[in-house]
């Protein structure tokens, strides 16, 4: 009795025990889910106190109402956290490793920083994780392999880091993998075959190596493979579709891939898009590619590809965009132009010849970008180009084309890119080019087109580039060309025969309206007029302003300087005459400044030291007199120095071997005076040097043999004493030595036999004696290298030279 009553007091003491236990971990398990969100909500508070979701986030309502959250209803648990494109900026805290029921984690398009806690393991139950487009960091947790339900994993633009751990070929059910846009490093694990499950594999932007594992893979339902800017080597094997019956999309561009490329990739013959571009493949197109019937995109650009391209892609009824370019293709294009279903065909930078078809566009009413630039294509431009009703893009230039310009390509009324630049076009410009309306950029350079700039020019209001260099065009620029073209950003007509109706230059202007532009190029046309004051009035966007040989006159406005916003400014070639603006130095960006083969006069002014930017500075062939300014060492960026061909009367400050970036120095043809100073090797950089035709006196100074870039010297004509330093054969880049007409004595070093790079050498019209050495480069200069010194003597090639023509 006693045993009864003690054994049915144990069952009510177990089942007490376990309704307990069941009450008590209903309600543990839903508090335990909101307090892992509310300790997420906590950290995150600290850096985001005013988001909104967090005020949604009440203590005093269910968390399964809470935004972001979706419970189950038996047992009541948290089973989807979506706090996606919330803009929220912490780490991940651990206390979401509680949400044991979680099932879809979606932190995708945050700030979440620092690495995925340990404590995320114990999320077993999850089937998709998005975590993308945050800056996670740290490796990727070999753990997530456990994941055995998982069939979304979202790891892309992050900073991840390490292996690809080959753990995840466990995660058995994944059908989607991204981890794209990483840090990763090493080979693409074998095992990531194993996942048969497979649709969508990203591993693109990362810095994978080795070669891709095809003949492990086997993915029965692999749809899309994206290995894109990666650095993986080797071949593509003949059998690279066995694993990939399913596959849709192949994407391996921007890799080192070499080799070529497989007849075979026919076998994956539900293929829609092939990127495989900027590898190195060689070889020819295969013909079987004819075969994907279902092909839409393919890209084989910039590869080492050779041969012709395939007439069997005329079979590819469904291809919209097809590029080919960067390549050594040969042959012509004529099958390509049966595919009516393109719309995108770029081949630009190959070899491709012939001419283009007159019914080219016939059976291409798709087709919205063509772009047949860098080839040697030839003869006209078709009249019915017009058929291609749909192009957005035309650009054929650099080509052998000739003839005119189709006055129908007016009827091209959606044309925004027009490119026939560098051929041999001539005629004029049709005036029917006004008619398209929707027309940004115009491109007409190196042609030989002739005629006035048609006034219905003037119509495209929606033209933002224009260039017509190098042709023959004439008459006016037109006076109101920047009111009726507002939008332009890009103006290039130099070196045609345009004039200005006005010597105001009223065109100059006009330009000022369009508040856009950023280059100006009219160099090189007959303008005869004078810069108008008006140029102050350009917009700040204006960077590059060339008015170079266009006969203008008169002085440089002093409103110049306001144009904050320009790094380069080229009016040489002119006959602008006065002083250097002072306001030129509020042109605190500028980089480049041309004022050369003018009749500018007066000091350099200081003003010119306080653009630090500068790189190049050209005021040669002027009238410039006085010094050097000391503070040139304030234009520490200066690579290009030339003064030549002016007054300056100075010797060379001492600051001006501070530059240690100059690459060329040119001080030719001035009166400077004074010794060479050993500071001279300061400019490491230096490849140039020329300090001839002045008045420099003392000795060729020690430590020019440091000076290891140089390759062209001229202290040609001077007042130079003294020997020939045997130190010289040190400057080991020279390809140029002029020393001549000064008053060097001694002998010519036979160490400058050691100069392999030498080719030209000069030394005449000095006081030199001795024997002239007759190894390495001395072989090739002949006797006007040595003539008119007294004493030199030796070489056989000389004997039957009369002595006095070395003589003084």
């Amino acid at each position: 009795m006693e045993k009864n009553l003690l054994f049915l007091l144990a069952i009510e003491l177990l089942l007490l025990h376990s309704q307990i236990r069941s009450s008590a971990t209903t309600i543990t398990n839903i508090e335990t889910d909101k307090s892992a969100l509310v300790a997420l909500k906590s950290q995150l508070l600290q850096l985001n106190p005013s988001h909104i979701l967090f005020k949604n986030w009440s203590d005093s309502a269910s968390v399964c109402s809470w935004a972001g959250i979706t419970c189950s209803s038996q047992p009541q648990r948290v089973v989807s956290l979506n706090i996606s494109k919330m803009g929220l900026t912490g780490p991940l805290v651990p206390h979401l490793g509680n949400l044991t029921f979680l099932e879809s984690l979606n932190l995708y398009a945050n700030k979440f920083q620092g690495a995925i806690p340990s404590e995320f393991a114990q999320l077993t139950h999850l089937k998709k994780v998005d975590l993308g487009s945050n800056s996670l960091m740290g490796q990727i947790p070999h753990w997530l392999g456990s994941f055995t339900r998982l069939q979304v994993l979202y790891l892309d633009h992050n900073t991840f880091e390490g292996l690809i751990p080959p753990s995840l070929a466990h995660a058995s059910n994944l059908e989607d993998l991204d981890v794209s846009m990483n840090s990763l490093q090493g080979e693409i694990p074998q095992e990531i075959g194993n996942l048969r499950n497979l649709k969508h594999l990203g591993l693109r932007g990362n810095q994978l190596n080795g070669s891709i594992p095809f003949a492990s893979f086997n993915f029965p339902e692999m749809e899309s493979l994206d290995l894109t800017g990666n650095v993986l080597s080797g071949n593509l094997p003949t059998e690279m579709c066995a694993g990939l019956p399913k596959l849709e999309v192949l994407y391996l561009t921007n890799n080192s891939l070499n080799g070529r490329i497989p007849p075979n990739v026919s076998q994956c013959s539900r293929l829609r898009s092939i990127y495989l571009s900027f590898n190195k493949l060689s070889g020819f197109i295969p013909r079987e590619i004819g075969k994907l019937t279902m092909l839409e995109e393919l890209y084989i650009g910039t590869n080492d590809l050779t041969g012709t391209i395939p007439e069997e892609l005329g079979n590819l009824t469904v291809l919209k965009k097809l590029g080919m370019s960067g390549n050594e293709l040969t042959g012509s294009l004529p099958q390509v132009f049966n595919v009516s279903s393109l719309q995108v065909l770029d081949v630009t930078y190959n070899k491709l010849s012939g001419i283009l078809p007159a019914d080219m566009c016939s059976h291409l009413r798709q087709l919205e970008e063509f772009y047949l630039n860098h080839n040697e294509v030839y003869g006209p431009i078709p009249t019915r180009i017009n058929e291609c009703s749909a192009l957005r893009s035309l650009v054929l230039s650099f080509n052998k084309l000739h003839g005119t310009i189709p006055p129908n390509l007016g009827n091209l009324t959606l044309l925004e890119t027009l490119t026939f630049s560098g051929n041999n076009l001539t005629g004029e410009i049709p005036k029917e080019v006004g008619h398209l309306n929707n027309l940004k950029g115009l491109y007409l350079s190196g042609n030989s087109l002739t005629g006035r700039i048609p006034e219905s020019l003037l119509n495209i209001s929606t033209l933002e580039t224009l260039t017509l260099s190098k042709n023959k065009l004439n008459g006016n620029i037109p006076s109101n060309l920047g009111y009726q073209l507002p939008n332009l950003q890009l103006l290039e007509i130099s070196e045609n025969l345009l004039t200005s109706e006005s010597s105001e230059l009223s065109f100059i202007t006009s330009l000022t309206n369009c508040r856009g532009l950023w280059k100006l190029v009219v160099n090189g046309n007959p303008l005869n007029g004078m810069l108008p004051a008006s140029v102050g009035n350009f917009s700040t966007s204006l960077q590059y302003f060339g008015i170079n040989t266009c006969n203008l006159r008169g002085r440089i406005p002093d409103i110049i300087g306001n144009l904050s916003s320009l790094t380069v400014l080229d009016p040489s070639v002119n006959q602008f005459e006065g002083l250097i603006p002072e306001s030129l130095e509020n042109l605190q960006r500028l980089q480049g400044l041309d004022l050369s083969s003018n009749k500018m006069s007066g000091p350099i002014p200081h003003a010119i030291c306080r653009l630090g930017r500068l790189n190049q500075l050209y005021l040669y062939n002027n009238q410039f007199s006085g010094q050097i300014p000391e503070c040139i060492e304030n234009i520490t960026a200066l690579g290009e120095l030339r003064l030549d061909s002016n007054k300056l009367n100075s010797s060379v400050p001492s600051s001006l071997w501070n530059l240690r970036d100059l690459l060329k120095l040119n001080l030719s043809s001035n009166s400077l005076v004074g010794p060479l100073v050993p500071q001279m090797a300061n400019l490491k950089a230096v490849t140039q040097i020329d300090m001839s035709s002045n008045h420099f006196s003392g000795i060729i100074p020690s430590g020019l043999e440091k000076l290891l870039t140089l390759s062209f010297l001229n202290l040609s004509y001077n007042d130079l004493q003294g020997n020939i330093s045997e130190s010289m054969s040190g400057m080991v880049s020279l390809v140029v030595l002029d020393l001549s007409h000064n008053n060097l004595s001694g002998i010519i070093p036979k160490s400058l036999e050691k100069l392999q790079q030498l080719k030209s050498f000069n030394v005449s019209s000095n006081g030199l004696d001795g024997e002239i050495p007759s190894e390495g480069p001395f072989r090739n200069f002949t006797f006007e290298s040595f003539i008119f010194n007294k004493g030199l003597c030796g070489v056989p090639r000389y004997q039957g030279i009369q002595p006095e023509q070395f003589a003084w």
